[in-house]
């Protein structure tokens, strides 16, 4: 099953045959409180920095500036065509306002990917129809009311959002399950649960998956190394995206190297180009 993304001049395709999707995901204000004050002046110059930060290891970039002082729905109209114009990669469309989103996916040019929904009734029937209007694509997070701690449950909530985009006219391969990557340093069995999740989702379902990579490491020393190694093990369990850290070498290289080791990359010929054009770049 293959999820295609677009934008006017690149296409991704997220698939299980296909090289791991990484999404950029520092389009974001959390935890920055310099870009919140000026996403509340309604400055939106520190994208452009941002971009450029992730364009060389990215496949796709995550566009959030959602901060409850700021005109959310006014900025996602604006971000959106400035992304475009500085980078061909596609993009994600992420916020929890729903007009956000919209604002979002009219100013787009190509197929998006919408993050997110989740199992609630009142979500689905309030985000799956504008998905559907702008012939995107949707992360679903495998929640509803509350986040599942059985594997199975959660693989049920998943079902529950592929039908409910079927019933919108939204085919199971633009559904994309988050199966939900949670702090390891909170919930021992965080991972464990995230991996037989994937595994279930794979058998049962046959849908591409993501995650909120930087979940897993959060509070914890050592985080790009933990978030390299999980996300290696995660992509051998079946994870063919994920919104993560595409400025740290250490982290996007071990998606890669995973690739080669998993037949993803045959002969491992991105990953000798990649290695041919670092050491002439170190060489000028």
């Amino acid at each position: 099953m293959h999820t295609v993304l677009s934008s006017p001049s690149r296409t991704v395709v997220i698939g299980p045959d296909k090289p791991f999707c990484v999404i950029g995901e520092r389009i974001n204000p959390t935890g920055r409180k310099q870009f919140q004050a000026q996403l509340q002046a309604g400055d939106l110059s520190r994208i452009e920095i941002d971009v450029a930060q992730q364009v060389e290891l990215a496949d796709m970039l995550d566009v959030n500036v959602g901060d409850p002082l700021a005109d959310e729905i006014e900025l996602m109209r604006q971000a959106v065509p400035l992304v475009q114009s500085v980078t061909d990669l596609p993009l994600c469309i992420d916020s929890s306002v729903i007009e956000a989103l919209e604002a979002g996916l009219s100013a787009y040019q190509g197929k998006a990917l919408v993050n997110s929904v989740t199992g609630e009734d009142e979500r689905l029937e309030a985000i799956l129809p504008i998905v559907a209007k702008h012939g995107a694509a949707v992360i679903g997070l495998a929640n509803d009311d509350e986040i599942p701690m059985e594997p199975q449950r959660r693989v049920e909530v998943a079902r529950k959002i592929v039908a409910a985009a079927g019933d919108h006219g939204i085919p199971p391969e633009d559904v994309v399950i988050d199966p939900l990557a949670m702090p390891v340093g909170a919930e021992p069995r965080a991972v464990t649960l995230f991996l037989e999740t994937l595994h279930l989702l794979r058998e049962e379902l046959g849908v591409n998956t993501t995650c909120g990579a930087s979940n897993t490491s959060f509070g914890l020393p050592g985080r790009h190394t933990l978030g390299a190694a999980f996300l290696a093990v995660a992509q051998s369990h079946g994870l063919t995206s994920a919104i993560m850290n595409a400025r740290r070498d250490e982290t996007v290289e071990a998606v890669r190297a995973t690739d080669f080791l998993l037949g993803r990359d045959e002969w491992g010929a991105a990953w000798i180009r990649r290695y041919r054009e670092r050491q002439a770049a170190a060489k000028t």
